[in-house]
């Protein structure tokens, strides 16, 4: 698919829903910490969003050049059909969803032998199945989008995202377990009237059918969880590592991602966690000759002596002016929650290839930002 261009606030231009708190539990749910930064998930939102709107507007064009009314199935089917691995993940998608719609409805056998009495078929039980199968048939003359149907492999992907879900409820209690739960549980398709509202599809000329806002509302949550999925590697990739000689050292990248608050932040961090009180941090005490009468004694006996002879007085001083050159400057506790600048960076990696000037590129390319979902 082609690129995205990204809108350039952190809100979409006139648009008043907004899926924030949403966003944060399915962060939450997806590997992020248990209270997700607001910022990130603002960022989060406007990249999903972004992705969407160019996606229904490249699925239009698609629709009209079919003389459709209506944007359908097929024209998302048509915009993934490159993506094999993303295109046999919605096909299960859209079978789970026939299979709920079997179990909703409460479709039993003597149904089923009625259908096929009265000359119905299995088409309208499974009709996104069969949405799909017709469509991919007309376009495939290979035979590779057919043989995703009866492609049982294992999905990597979503095989880490349940071993790392398992490895968060580790070390939950039945309280927290079951906030995870009702987080995991959360989707866009749920507040399908929201979700409409959220794409404006009231303003379209040509607007999506159900099962397209169906698709969409996956496509929507599986780019959230593949922007957690970015981030957290880059999150990882920017964590100080023990013995590396390099870990004092930033990168041009992360410096250029990095507003000048989050830089601070930053450097507050990389202080404390070098403990500058420590002995082995401490400056030697700068020699003073030996104090005569009894006014230098007076001021020997009132500063007790610390670490590396220096007053105690003064190293609280010192402590009292980072913490409020930290607060002025909006500086949190650092965080183990995904930072705007780690979603950012993932969205450069991903948007570029590798190459020797990598690091010194823009976040998004001139021709827009690559899609996620498809």
């Amino acid at each position: 698919m082609s690129s995205v261009t990204p809108s350039s606030s952190g809100k979409g231009v006139g648009r008043s829903t907004n899926f924030t708190p949403e966003l944060q539990s399915m962060m939450f749910s997806l590997g992020d910490a248990r209270r997700p930064l607001h910022e990130s998930a603002v960022l989060v939102e406007d990249i999903v969003h972004t992705q969407l709107i160019n996606l229904l507007q490249q699925a239009s064009e698609v629709s009209q050049m079919r003389g459709a009314r209506v944007i359908s199935a097929e024209d998302i089917l048509f915009l993934m059909r490159k993506d094999k691995k993303k295109l046999r993940r919605l096909l299960k998608y859209m079978f789970f969803r026939d299979y709920k719609s079997k179990i909703v409805k409460g479709i039993e056998e003597d149904d089923l032998l009625e259908d096929k009495l009265g000359g119905g078929s299995s088409g309208s039980i499974n009709k996104r199945q069969k949405i799909a199968q017709d469509f991919l048939i007309s376009i495939d003359q290979t035979g590779e989008l057919l043989s995703l149907f009866e492609d049982d492999e294992v999905d990597d992907v979503k095989q880490a995202r349940m071993e790392r879900a398992e490895r968060q409820t580790r070390m939950m209690d039945s309280a927290q377990y079951t906030e995870f739960c009702e987080s995991r549980q959360l989707s866009f398709s749920k507040k399908a009237s929201k979700f409409r509202d959220w794409l404006d599809c009231s303003s379209m000329e040509i607007k999506p059918n159900t099962i397209a806002m169906e698709i969409l509302a996956y496509l929507a949550y599986e780019t959230v969880a593949q922007l957690v999925d970015l981030a957290l590697l880059v999150k990882q990739d920017m964590a100080p590592k023990a013995g590396d000689p390099f870990s004092h050292a930033i990168s041009a990248t992360f410096i250029q991602y990095h507003n000048p608050t989050e830089m601070h932040a930053l450097g507050q961090t990389a202080s404390m966690k070098s403990s500058p009180d420590s002995p082995e941090n401490t400056p030697p005490a700068t020699p003073t000759p030996p104090a005569s009468g009894p006014q230098h004694l007076g001021k020997t006996q009132s500063g007790a002596m610390g670490n590396g002879n220096i007053p105690q007085d003064s190293s609280k001083a010192r402590q009292r002016k980072r913490k409020k050159s930290a607060a002025a400057c909006g500086a949190e506790a650092p965080s183990n929650a995904i930072q705007p600048t780690h979603i950012r960076e993932a969205i450069r990696r991903y948007s570029h290839k590798i190459g020797p000037l990598s690091p010194f590129t823009s976040a998004y390319p001139r021709s827009g930002m690559t899609f996620l979902a498809c």
